[in-house]
């Protein structure tokens, strides 16, 4: 390994969705391995791209293949423990009822899922992942995508 390789990042990448219902409400699933509620989704793996992880995560934890739309957010979000990481959260739309109903969970890795309204997300999941879902509502409803640091728009000093 020369020089420039050893200073290169090699970020994990994660892939989530937002996925809501009728009156916009935001799905959370509750993983049995974590102490708070997530979003569907999870590590991208080697060869494959954020919008394909995103994909069979979903078909993987809900046992469902809705359409999974456009990038709403990406998120550079090191973490001490697990080193780099970048996460990429995608628009889901609607979860209409038929797709409701057909929802199997993967009942090794959640113990159940549900839709909040966003003014609730603080009290349900870590604030980091607070910042990037309520960016995420923002960007879907105004047609943007964000680039975000730790969940919040970076702040570059300039002269």
């Amino acid at each position: 390994m020369n020089e420039h390789e050893a200073k290169m990042a090699h970020p994990r990448m994660a892939a989530g969705v937002l996925f809501f219902d009728e009156v916009d409400r935001v799905l959370l699933v509750e993983p049995s391995y974590k102490d708070y509620r997530d979003i569907p989704g999870g590590y991208v793996e080697r060869g494959e791209s954020p919008l394909r992880a995103c994909a069979r995560e979903v078909q993987e934890e809900l046992g469902i293949a809705p359409r999974i739309g456009r990038l709403l957010v990406v998120d550079w979000a090191p973490n001490p423990g697990e080193g780099d990481k970048v996460l990429y959260l995608f628009d889901g739309g609607l979860l209409g009822a038929e797709q409701r109903r057909r929802v199997r969970i993967q009942a090794d890795e959640l113990r159940g899922y549900d839709f909040h309204p966003a003014e609730r997300l603080p009290e349900l999941t870590i604030p980091r992942l607070v910042r990037r879902i309520t960016a995420g509502i923002r960007a879907r409803a105004d047609g943007s995508t964000v680039y975000l640091e730790h969940g919040e728009p970076p702040t570059l000093g300039g002269t």
